[in-house]
């Protein structure tokens, strides 16, 4: 699941702690109060907040005082609903804020010595939307606060915000009873009278944000040890609901903190928590991630997301990417996570996740497959292909090439090098280098650099006695200009089938070899173990090549009524760009296609078009079916045919999570059926 970790350039007052009076004696005490290493950065911004918040009528109000650094002049941003706002600057009142898209700005000049900033402000929180979707819930962006929960991300400028700077905090949260609260870094004090609750957290290392969550949660806790016997508080906050999920996420959370603490380094903070969401969320903040209630349940997230979110508090939030120039976070925790524990299943687990990522590739047309250095942060379903899975395939692809031990080597340097920093493509590329005793620059400056993959084509190849063995020779091919790339040939003899790696940087270029057995076939990167784009019948097609690309034509297979309305919506759904509608009748274009109705009308439009008939394996089963269908020379054809208008309806939630897939039964909204039609790798067989 992805992760917030993102550079945020995007009632009755409450009594404030006691106040440090400059960033770095804050930074200090913290750390001694154990909410940090000590030995880390400094961060220029120190926030000393008091917030209340009563969820049932949405109110909020925040004093805030700011210990300033010296340097440069600083913009303090606040979003404008609340207009009561004021700034108070070394005891002197602040010029009223200009209003500039939805922000409350305050422009302060340059100053050689420490400032103190005074903060005042309330206001109302949006209502919580529960019926959000997946993808909205994830794109969201304002504060909102209701009785089932509250979130105030950090990119909703809820508090002060002090633009492109890292900041250390403490937050003192007021609930009224029945509520509890959770915010980023160390838990200092918890009480819960019958007038209330009230906990302060401390996080005094420089963290780009503050996000605060609250809701009517049921706690679990439990203390592990870290490396060296540090102790590790571990929370669950979840809603009454899924509370005897408890133990189990606990159990988990410590796995994976030991795993991850022995393969890259300490755990950087003193907790970790588990927060539920009345909404479909999956974010990875520092200290904690805070998950759907309905994403908590599923039985695989504490298998798979989870582990996740919690390498993320090394990477992304523990040390920060440098966004101007390309986010690695999120590849190199897909790389570590996801793929990781897919090789520990086996080998063919981890091919079967290579190809899902290399079948997601080849859904993206060519033009919108941008470079890795110009992925920021996941905002369709392109971007999460090019920033997850891309990078994560190249970070397979630099693990086979320097090998696996200067690959952790360079992880290491990398973690112990920048935590609490900002740190660039450029600085993970030192890193490796050092591993590997040597320049990596080209390797890198080709995937951040260039957009697109290696399309490597197996040309010819031939096979013939020589000696007491055999020569083949295999000739392969590439566009120009020529990516450099390892590829693996699988050459299989009348005895065994032996593996050669070759290094193609060429457009066209011969290999030969010596067999001992007689050649019976080679196959280009069986395995699938090179981020390339894979021809047309290594990539079948998929439901996710009309999702992503914005070409695709929509064919609404209805012209009124309920059908129409859930044909519309469904489209609107499955597809991250504006829709191209195309009438029934009309001529096919070469682009992708996407038609959606009912049985009847969607058995006469293929038969119009002579396009292949429904699938006989599909044919009666369930209320929906779904397939795809290849076309010579034009992007292929996704069906969406389901019974009536309500089975159309039931789709909308359900399917765009199946972009993966080739071909589907519903019976309403659950899949009962799904797969991916056949892959064949490029081959030559001798004869």
């Amino acid at each position: 699941m992805p992760s917030p970790v993102s550079r945020r350039q995007t009632s009755v007052p409450c009594p404030l702690s006691a106040v440090l009076r400059t960033a770095w004696a804050l930074a200090a005490a913290l750390a001694l109060a154990g909410a940090a290493p000590a030995a880390g950065p400094v961060a220029p911004v120190a926030h000393d907040i008091a917030v209340r918040i009563d969820p049932a009528t949405r109110a909020l109000s925040a004093e805030d005082r700011i210990a300033l650094a010296p340097g440069p002049a600083r913009v303090v941003t606040l979003d404008d609903r609340y207009r009561d706002a004021a700034l108070v600057v070394d005891g002197k009142p602040a010029p009223a804020p200009a209003r500039e898209r939805g922000l409350l700005v305050w422009r302060l000049p340059a100053s050689e010595r420490a400032r103190v900033i005074e903060a005042r402000w309330s206001g109302t929180l949006d209502p919580l939307d529960v019926k959000l979707d997946h993808r909205q819930a994830l794109t969201a962006a304002a504060p909102v606060a209701g009785d089932a929960g509250t979130f105030l991300p950090a990119a909703a400028r809820w508090y002060p915000n002090v633009e492109g700077e890292l900041a250390s905090f403490r937050v003192a949260l007021d609930l009224p009873h029945g509520q509890k609260g959770v915010a980023p870094g160390r838990l200092v004090e918890e009480r819960e009278t019958a007038e209330g609750y009230r906990a302060r957290f401390e996080f005094a290392a420089p963290v780009d944000g503050i996000d605060l969550m609250a809701g009517p949660y049921a706690v679990a806790e439990r203390v592990v040890k870290g490396v060296g016997g540090k102790p590790i508080r571990l929370r669950t906050y979840f809603h009454a609901e899924v509370a005897t999920l408890a133990a189990g996420y606990l159990d988990a959370v410590a796995r994976y903190l030991s795993l991850y603490e022995g393969w890259i380094g300490d755990y950087p903070f003193s907790e970790f928590s588990v927060v539920t969401s009345p909404t479909p969320t999956g974010f990875g903040m520092p200290t904690l991630t805070y998950l759907g209630i309905d994403v908590v349940r599923l039985p695989f997230i504490r298998d798979t997301s989870l582990g996740h979110e919690v390498l993320h508090s090394w990477w992304g939030n523990g040390v920060y990417p440098d966004y101007a120039g390309g986010n690695w976070s999120e590849g190199l925790t897909t790389f570590m996570a996801d793929y990781a524990y897919r090789e520990r299943e086996g080998a063919e687990a981890a091919r079967e996740m290579r190809l899902a990522w290399l079948r997601d590739l080849a859904a993206v047309p060519p033009g919108q497959d941008r470079p890795l250095g110009e992925f920021r942060s996941r905002t369709h379903g392109t971007s999460q292909i090019v920033g997850y899975n891309k990078a994560a395939m190249m970070f397979h692809a630099l693990r086979d090439a320097i090998g696996a031990q200067a690959f952790d080597e360079g992880l290491r340097r990398f973690w112990h090098g920048h935590r609490f920093r900002v740190a660039s493509w450029r600085d993970l590329e030192r890193s490796f280098s050092e591993a590997a005793g040597r320049d990596l620059a080209p390797f890198f400056a080709q995937w951040l650099g260039r957009s697109g993959l290696p399309a490597v084509r197996l040309a010819e190849a031939s096979a013939a006695p020589a000696g007491s063995g055999f020569r083949v020779a295999v000739t392969l091919e590439q566009a120009s200009p020529p990516w450099s790339v390892r590829v693996p040939l699988a050459i299989r003899t009348e005895k065994d089938e032996e593996t050669r790696v070759v290094e193609l940087d060429r457009a066209r270029a011969t290999f030969a070899f010596e067999t001992a057995g007689r050649p019976v076939s080679v196959a280009l990167d069986p395995g699938l173990a090179v981020p390339r784009r894979l021809g047309a019948d290594e990539a079948p097609p998929i439901l996710r090549q009309a999702m992503v690309d914005a070409t695709t034509a929509t064919v609404l297979l209805a012209t009124s009524g309920p059908s129409l309305d859930a044909a519309r919506a469904l489209a609107a759904k499955l597809q991250d760009h504006a829709l191209r509608p195309v009438a029934a009748n009309a001529p096919l274009p070469a682009s992708p296609v996407l038609a959606i109705g009912v049985e009847t009308d969607v058995d006469a439009w293929l038969a119009r078009h002579r396009l292949p008939p429904r699938p006989a394996a599909l044919s009666g089963r369930g209320t929906a079916q779904v397939w795809t269908a290849a076309r010579a020379g034009a992007g292929p054809v996704a069906v969406v045919s389901a019974r009536d208008a309500e089975a159309l309806a039931a789709l909308l939630r359900p399917l765009p999570h199946y972009g993966r897939q080739s071909f589907l039964v519903f019976d309403g909204a659950k899949a009962i059926e799904r797969g991916v039609w056949p892959s064949r790798p490029q081959t030559v067989v001798f004869r």
